[in-house]
């Protein structure tokens, strides 16, 4: 048995990342086209109904990230466990993260159910939309909890490495999403076109179905036993476990979102123009280091594995070698997209001041692309690895004190506008990437097991 077990062991160690990378990559894609999708179909419906969705959506993606990013610790701590051979273990973490994450989502849905009006209100949300907006919440933010369980269920999949499973369910979840947008949004023969309530009810039925087949896969063929017996008596250790790894994970997602915030806050100092050449570089940049998210996630799965198998000699290898070609791809596909601005900046506008400013500041981006494509990857590891509190203290000490407050400095103290406000965001991405890889250089990540073998 321990032969066999260790050729088992050998067989995921040798596991790429590239390999387990694209299936998330292309769900990480998915996932954004639905969000995308929604704003674009519904345009063409009424421009008062994207004010309202977009709004409503605002409120609940922060409930959503903190959700994904919660179920980080499930992938963690399944991909240690199943490298510690604890099938037991498996079990017991995917039932208290379905529960926990079902009890989370559902606290979430009363929230936005019954204060949605307070929320709009402190929002300033314009009268002509407050109704639509309202409808949207109720309906989409009512289901909610289907998607905590839905992040749950694509943990434990990750966990085990069935990252093409969430793929293709992923997809599947998209050509529903978009047909069913299509029928109710604008009616067909006998069903009317029912605007935002369409595209509410298309959302969580597109959600629905992702999670009862999921579910029945899961059940099916990943045969991981979900039971009760789990969880009587309640199993604090292993709730422990999983807070331990998503309050710091949440709370530097949560710092980045809130930084963010402030940052274009300071954006709506100078402009339209100004404003508009953020949104449109922001996006470009999003492609830009979208695949590394899906690297980074990968490696997540198997820097826990390696951990759980007892590997530790394994891991700075894939570390680096995911770091350089995170960056290389990061900062590559921005230098692409900076010769090229000529033109792509054309797909969003014709506008001469926002093409010139927007061609500086993907210059720019090309450092900052390298700094995040190092922290993209080395946060994950370090979460891995156990290092828990270094990424959630450096980030936000970094983000407050140079992402906000040179781009304060640089941008309205010195007038220097959006190019100030890049170049602190910049400081910040480089300066966490050095802090970062003197950190896992120093080699403080070992012996920080989650798990005890």
């Amino acid at each position: 048995m321990k032969v066999i077990a260790m050729l088992k062991t050998k067989r995921e160690i040798s596991q790429s990342v590239v390999k387990m990378s694209w299936p998330i990559f292309i769900e990480v894609f998915l996932q954004m086209l639905m969000g995308n999708v929604d704003q674009l179909m519904i345009s063409h419906y009424s421009q008062q109904s994207v004010a309202a969705v977009a709004n409503a959506n605002q409120m609940m993606n922060v409930l959503i990230l903190l959700m994904a990013v919660m179920t980080t610790a499930t992938t963690i701590l399944i991909a240690q466990y199943r490298g510690a051979q604890n099938r037991e273990k498996i079990a017991e973490i995917c039932t208290v993260s379905l529960f926990f994450n079902g009890l989370f989502s559902f606290s979430a849905s009363m929230l936005l159910l019954f204060f949605h009006r307070d929320l709009f209100t402190w929002m300033q949300l314009p009268t002509d939309v407050f109704e639509e907006a309202s409808l949207y919440l109720r309906i989409v933010g009512g289901g909610i909890m289907i998607q905590g369980l839905y992040f749950s269920l694509v943990a434990c999949f990750r966990g085990h490495s069935w990252t093409k499973t969430t793929m293709f369910v992923s997809l599947g979840m998209n050509v529903f999403h978009i047909g069913s947008n299509a029928l109710l949004i604008f009616g067909c023969g006998i069903i009317p076109a029912l605007g935002v309530l369409g595209i509410g009810i298309s959302t969580n039925c597109s959600k629905l179905l992702g999670l009862i087949t999921l579910a029945y896969i899961f059940k099916r063929y990943l045969k991981v036993e979900i039971s009760w017996k789990y969880l009587h008596p309640f199993p604090w250790d292993s709730l422990r476990q999983i807070l331990r790894i998503s309050i710091p994970s949440g709370g530097e997602t949560l710092s980045y979102q809130l930084s963010q915030t402030a940052i274009m806050k300071i954006v709506n100092i100078f402009g339209l123009t100004v404003i508009t050449t953020k949104v449109y570089v922001a996006i470009i940049a999003t492609f830009c280091y979208m695949y590394a998210i899906a690297l980074s996630s990968a490696l997540q799965i198997i820097v826990g594995y390696l951990i759980g198998a007892g590997r530790e000699d394994l891991i700075s290898h894939k570390v680096w070698r995911t770091v350089l070609a995170s960056v290389v791809i990061c900062s590559g596909l921005t230098t692409f997209f900076y010769f090229g601005s000529d033109y792509i900046l054309r797909i969003f506008t014709d506008d001469p001041q926002v093409l010139a400013l927007g061609k500086i500041i993907l210059c720019i981006e090309i450092f900052l692309e390298i700094g995040r494509g190092v922290n993209i990857v080395m946060v994950c590891a370090l979460q891995a690895a156990g290092d828990i509190t270094t990424p959630v203290t450096v980030g936000i000490i970094c983000m407050w004190s140079m992402a906000v407050g040179l781009s304060y400095f640089f941008a309205v103290v010195l007038d220097l506008g959006l190019i100030g406000i890049w170049i602190g965001m910049a400081c910040d991405e480089c300066a966490r990437a050095v802090i970062f890889i003197f950190r896992w250089r120093s080699g403080a990540w070992k012996n920080r097991h989650y798990i005890v073998n």
